[in-house]
């Protein structure tokens, strides 16, 4: 089954495979028509008819669309995860540079081909659930989380931090690249990369 939201996005969490179904096909239409009309175009009466669900469908998990593209940004977040996860298990021996080449071609190749990625990503572009829960001490807590143990270093606050710093500077590097061109501007994706390695090298080795 693909992965769902956390519960803590949702009015009411599925709980039958037939509702996280008709919750995929929701955000997956919510996803859709980001990237057609972008977000303040977006309705909840829109994406029930994209993804052919009754609108009660829509409010019985999402009270707005605020909440449900927050919802889609925790999506998001869970497949980047899972998608660095698998990567990990395959570079086997890489340490912490392996590490940061999974999690930055992760994130350019969901910036490319995932729908509504490029408003929603993990929550940062658009003013998605509370003001407090900034995205980026979201992903660096998850990448902290993930990362300590394949580089075998306790996940204290100077890792939290540490991941923190570089979780921002990839992001604002990412972004310029993707103003620069439509796919990614190539030159300032291998600086962003230098940059990174840079400074995890001399907080990580």
């Amino acid at each position: 089954m693909k992965s769902v939201p956390h519960a803590t996005s949702l009015r009411r969490a599925p709980v039958q495979r037939r509702s996280a179904e008709r919750l995929t096909r929701i955000l997956d239409a919510c996803a859709d028509l980001l990237d057609e009309v972008g977000y303040d175009d977006l309705s909840t009466r829109a994406v029930a008819q994209r993804a052919g669900v009754p609108i009660g469908s829509v409010y019985r998990f999402f009270g707005n669309k605020r909440q449900m593209a927050d919802a889609l940004a925790q999506r998001n977040l869970e497949r980047f995860t899972t998608h660095v996860t698998e990567r990990l298990k395959e570079a086997t021996g890489g340490g912490w540079r392996a590490a940061m080449d999974a999690v930055l071609d992760e994130y350019l190749s969901m910036k490319r081909t995932a729908p509504g990625f490029s408003l929603v990503d993990f929550g940062n572009q658009i003013p998605v659930g509370a003001r407090h829960a900034e995205p980026n001490h979201r992903v660096a807590d998850r990448l902290t989380d993930l990362l300590s143990g394949y580089i075998e270093r306790e996940p204290d606050e100077d890792l939290r931090r540490t991941f923190l710093i570089a979780v921002e500077t990839a992001d604002t590097l990412v972004h310029l690249a993707f103003r620069v061109a439509p796919e990614g501007d190539e030159k300032i994706i291998e600086e962003a990369r230098e940059m990174l390695r840079a400074y995890l090298a001399r907080m990580l080795d």
